[in-house]
């Protein structure tokens, strides 16, 4: 894969147009899944709370070019707005956190509201606009609570290329007025993209009033915490570009193909390649379409379709 991904970043088009990778809310780290393409790509990172944004220093140098912004990343035309620091810098968001509603909830306290400030502000447009780029390609959004609003202020010409994008919208009501997982996946499956993976998390619906009057002992406390089963509060999702735009050129195919085979969906991957051959004519994506086929054979024989036989068999007896 190594081979390929190096053959793939030195073509011509991605040369000229390197990879484009935006990450908003990148307080915790940037997206483990561009290590392997992290050199020769462009990235764009945004976290407002400057409490916990320490890495980027240390990551700088793995980038082709990377661009830091300690402030807003918004949809607005704004130079500051509000900004609510919570006890968890997490946590913290430019809505206001629904606090109320949050009771029932055991991680209620990370919500708790230390400070209102007011912090500067970009429009991601605007953002992107001063790197002088004109693309993005894969897009990650952890903005606590405005995902959907961010993705869709980007210009339309931009939204239509994006190949990967990644958010992770609450289901619980834990910011005033937040985008849900449900306009997201709405929202994105009617722009042109299919839902390729979501991790749904949460934490168990237990007050910590009731926790701290009935249990004692903060180790306990946390091993509640861990142990019992967790109601869905928020959701990691990813989409990928289903590559009906007839727009979508040569690159975009051949980064295409290689973002979702590092997203794993070989299928879909080597579907992709076959496409990319036939509408280009270029004996790179026939190289591209074996792997993907060598991929998935190589998931059979790792016997992964065992656990549905099983359930197959006992349906049957």
């Amino acid at each position: 894969m190594k081979n390929l991904i190096r053959k793939i970043l030195k073509e011509p088009e991605l040369k000229d147009k390197p990879p484009v990778l935006v990450d908003i809310g990148a307080s915790e780290n940037i997206n483990s899944k561009w290590k392997q393409i992290a050199k020769y790509s462009v990235c764009l990172a945004f976290d407002a709370d400057e409490r916990d944004f320490q890495f980027i220093e240390k990551e700088q140098s793995n980038y082709k070019k990377l661009y830091v912004y300690n402030c807003i990343a918004s949809d607005k035309e704004e130079g500051k707005v509000d900004f609510f620091l919570t006890s968890s810098p997490y946590c913290s968001s430019v809505l206001e956190p629904d606090i109320e509603k949050l009771k029932p909830h055991i991680h209620s306290q990370l919500f708790n509201v230390e400070k209102k400030v007011k912090q500067n502000s970009i429009h991601i447009q605007k953002a992107i606009d001063n790197a002088k780029l004109d693309y993005v390609d894969w897009y990650k959004s952890d903005s606590q609570g405005i995902d959907l609003r961010l993705f869709k202020s980007l210009d339309e010409k931009i939204l239509k290329k994006v190949i990967v994008a990644e958010f992770e919208p609450g289901i619980i009501d834990a910011y005033i007025n937040e985008d849900k997982l449900y306009s997201v996946i709405k929202e994105l499956n009617e722009s042109g993209f299919w839902l390729s993976d979501i991790r749904i998390k949460g934490v168990p619906r237990l007050s910590k009033e009731s926790l701290d009057a009935e249990f004692k002992g903060n180790l306990f406390k946390k091993l509640i915490k861990e142990s019992l089963k967790k109601a869905p509060g928020w959701g990691e999702m990813t989409f990928i570009n289903s590559y009906e735009n007839s727009e979508l050129d040569k690159r975009e195919y051949l980064l295409g193909w290689l973002f979702i085979s590092l997203e794993k969906h070989h299928s879909f991957a080597f579907e992709l390649a076959d496409k990319g051959f036939k509408k280009f004519n270029y004996q790179l994506f026939n190289e591209l379409k074996n792997y993907s086929k060598h991929r998935m054979k190589r998931e059979v024989y790792r016997l992964k379709f065992l656990p549905a036989l099983v359930e197959l068999i006992k349906k049957k007896t």
